[in-house]
Parts: C-alpha cells; structure tokens; sequence
C-alpha cells in the first residue's frame, strides 16, 4: 500500500488519493463500530434505537453513558464495549493519519539520503 523506501515520493494526486481512501477506512471502521453498539445497547439492554444511538456514540467518543443500564447482561456489554471502543478509537486514528505520518517519514528519509550522497 505504501511505496518502499527507495522509491520516490508519491505525488501529491496520489497521496490525496491514498488520505482520502484510508479516511473512508477509517470511518467505515467507526461506523461499524457504532452499529454494533447500537445492537447490543438495543438487545442486550433493552434501549429505543435512539438511546442506543447515544449511548454508543457516546463511549465510542470516551465520554461515557448516558443512561443508568438496569439489567446485568446491559452491563457487561457496556463494560466490554467500552474496552472495544477505546481500541476502536485508536485504530482507527492509526488508519487515518498512517498515509501523513509515512509520507513525513519517507520524505525525511530521502532528504536523509540526498545529505549524505552529496556529502
């Protein structure tokens, strides 16, 4: 997915290319991510789909619930999706910054190169 080290920089084109398919990636991941919170806050803790949609929005964003969960199996699931969505989080903003941060490095690197060759 990423040019090798020897390679030339990617054009400008290409890199707004790359950014914009990994940021698809990465908000198709967030997403899911919501959907799946949505089901189980749905049937495991018996919310409206519009509570669920707040509730897993809101620990998928690492502000917490909303609403008290009043049965066990509610709890657990939004005690594992709460691990998840912390993963989830990062994951997905390793997806979406991965094409900068290798573009800054792989630029720096040629420019590492270019010194030490006319050196």
């Amino acid at each position: 997915m990423f040019e090798h080290r020897r390679q030339s920089l990617l054009p400008l084109r290409g890199f707004y290319t790359r950014l914009a398919r990994c940021a698809a990636m990465g908000m198709s991941f967030i997403i899911g991510s919501l959907g799946l919170g949505m089901a189980g806050y749905h049937w495991l803790a018996h919310m409206a789909w519009i509570d669920a949609f707040v509730n897993a929005a809101m620990i998928l964003s690492g502000m917490g619930p909303v609403d008290p969960l009043p049965s066990a199996q509610g709890k657990l699931f939004a005690g594992i999706y709460a691990l998840y969505s912390g993963l989830a989080l990062i994951t997905s903003t390793g997806i979406m910054f991965a094409p900068v941060v290798h573009r800054f490095l792989h630029k720096f690197h040629i420019e590492a190169t270019k010194k030490e060759v006319s050196e």
